[in-house]
């Protein structure tokens, strides 16, 4: 199937969806659409859906994202992005849909917060002292550099 055929076959369920909404009805995406505008392919949209992360409905065969669908996105990739396990994704998108007074589940998910911290830091520090290692190794190669290229007078006196 060509691009152009793809993309009318992708936006017909979504004219179809369009037509039988009522008006003031919440937007509705295409997996096409949601693909587009987080820069993610389809099959990491539906890798998401088999994980529990997404629950898209249907129109046909096809699948049609809510507003929430989109924010469950938007929370997963914000989550990959910090490197946060798919488990703690699925803890903070699940939040998303509970009551903000959950006490509990928002104690669990600080926790989760807290550990991650915790590693990003140990991680900042192995960098700092990284690039402080680069740092030494470009200055002393710089030393080096100098010392083995020949001083301008002692070229000049060497071409003449």
């Amino acid at each position: 199937m060509s691009a152009s055929a793809r993309e009318v076959k992708d936006k017909e369920p979504r004219a179809k969806a369009r037509a039988a909404a009522p008006k003031g009805a919440a937007r509705s995406y295409t997996i096409t659409e949601l693909a587009a505008e987080f820069d993610v392919t389809p099959r990491a949209i539906r890798f998401y859906e088999d994980m529990g992360l997404l629950e898209p409905g249907r129109a046909g065969r096809n699948r049609v994202y809510s507003q929430r669908e989109r924010t469950r996105l938007k929370l997963t990739l914000r989550g990959k992005r910090l490197g946060l396990s798919l488990q703690e994704i699925k803890q903070l998108v699940d939040m998303y849909d509970s009551p903000s007074d959950t006490a509990p589940q928002l104690q669990a998910f600080l926790e989760v917060l807290r550990t991650h911290r915790r590693q990003l830091e140990l991680q900042l520090e192995d960098i700092r002292v990284t690039l402080e290692e680069i740092t030494q190794h470009e200055q002393r190669c710089q030393r080096l550099l100098e010392a083995a290229a020949p001083a301008p007078a002692a070229r000049r006196a060497a071409r003449a």
